[in-house]
């Protein structure tokens, strides 16, 4: 299932161009266009899920297929040995802008916390 007027949906689809790091049958992952670090990858499940909130015990495979393919970048990027961040935003007040279940996978440098 996709959403036509989803970005994230159309990148999953080819429709947008994106710098694509990871692609298979579940997952789609690409860098930022507005990095944040000097990694900053997402990794979105091909199938649209607008966010956590719309999560249901069906997900639970599509979930794990997200933190595994995140790991995996991080492995890939060579961040595993000094540490990486995992992000899910959800909602307004997170600063979700793109209505689509993403992890942001960051790292390449030391962060502080809490962020922002």
């Amino acid at each position: 299932m996709t959403d036509p007027d989803c970005i994230f949906c159309k990148i999953v689809g080819g429709q947008i161009p994106s710098n694509i790091v990871l692609r298979n049958d579940q997952v789609t992952a690409f860098r930022d266009i507005n990095p944040q670090l000097p990694t900053h990858v997402l990794v979105v499940p091909n199938q649209h899920i607008a966010d956590t909130e719309a999560l249901e015990p069906e997900h639970d495979p599509i979930v794990g297929a997200v933190i595994r393919a995140a790991r995996d970048i991080a492995q890939q990027e060579g961040l595993s040995a000094r540490g990486y961040r995992l992000v899910f935003n959800t909602g307004r007040d997170a600063n979700n802008t793109v209505p689509h279940l993403h992890v942001h996978v960051l790292g390449g440098r030391a962060m502080t916390w809490p962020p922002g």
